[in-house]
């Protein structure tokens, strides 16, 4: 074929220079449509949270709540800010971060490997079934007391409570994925000749992410609830002993500060995990809407 035939065939494929001036046009016209859809459901989306924001910042202006016991929302910003000057906020935040993370993550490795055994392996789900049912009905607050007599006040009692908090959402929801893989899907893959490595590889492991992931989001949630409540106890940094010492203090801008705080690392902490669940389970058709 030669190039002049060549060069025909690709002006056929890609139509007639009105046609590509055509597309092109309908491009640029379709990107200012996309953002303005995507800002439209954006905005749908957070049009409660709009309204609660002003209610909040208009009803002590407007004497309906006393302000002395909730600030309008610009003050408890103006609170923030100035605790971002003074170094205070990054010191607190900083401290909470390092506990949640680290308790978290050290219950994400030891008990989604022994959930997955757990659920594997029936012998020993039978063996270890009444203690994880005594310890999961085991208040982890109730235990505060118990692991700063045992451990102290300082760091290490913190994240064995996070780790402690954190254990049980990551292996029950662990233990529920491995036992709910569909039959047919392992029977299908001994039938095929895969070996133990590889049936757990590609087929347990794979069909029970979407519920192991509900387990460490619920895991993830426990940790800062119960790390704040440790840091009000004994602490002297963190978000939990700036809202305890806010209180104290009458200083009712930066309590609510401090809780603003805690709900926006539970909201990024959310937001990590579920983008990491979309990469993990690309394989994975999405819901219809």
């Amino acid at each position: 074929m030669s190039n002049l035939e060549v060069l025909t065939l690709l002006e056929l494929a890609e139509g007639s220079p009105k046609d590509r001036a055509a597309r092109r046009a309908g491009a640029r016209t379709a990107a200012p449509g996309d953002f303005a859809r995507w800002f439209g459901a954006i905005g749908q989306r957070s049009l409660l949270l709009l309204l609660f924001l002003t209610v909040w910042e208009t009803a002590p202006r407007l004497g309906l709540i006393d302000v002395t016991f909730l600030p309008p929302f610009s003050e408890v910003i103006a609170a923030g800010w100035q605790l971002a000057q003074s170094g205070e906020l990054y010191e607190d935040v900083g401290a909470s971060l390092l506990r949640a993370l680290s308790g978290f993550l050290i219950a994400v490795v030891l008990m989604v490997p022994l959930g997955l055994l757990t659920g594997w392996y029936a012998r020993l789900g039978d063996l270890l079934n009444q203690t994880i049912e005594i310890a999961r009905n085991t208040a982890p607050l109730a235990l505060l007391p118990v692991f700063i007599l045992l451990l102290g006040i300082g760091e290490l009692s913190k994240v064995t409570m996070v780790v402690y908090s954190c254990a049980w959402p990551l292996l029950l929801n662990t233990i529920a994925a491995v036992r709910q893989v569909d039959p047919l899907l392992v029977k299908s893959a001994r039938t095929m000749g895969a070996t133990p490595s590889q049936l757990f590889r590609k087929v347990i492991l794979p069909a029970s992410l979407p519920t192991i992931f509900v387990g460490i989001r619920l895991a993830s949630a426990s940790a800062m609830l119960v790390l704040v409540a440790s840091e009000m106890v004994g602490a002297k940094s963190g978000l939990g002993y700036l809202i305890i010492n806010s209180q104290y203090s009458f200083l009712i801008p930066q309590m609510y500060f401090g809780i603003l705080g805690i709900t926006v690392i539970g909201l990024a902490f959310n937001a990590i995990l579920e983008a990491l669940e979309r990469r993990l389970m690309r394989w994975k058709a999405p819901v219809a809407a």
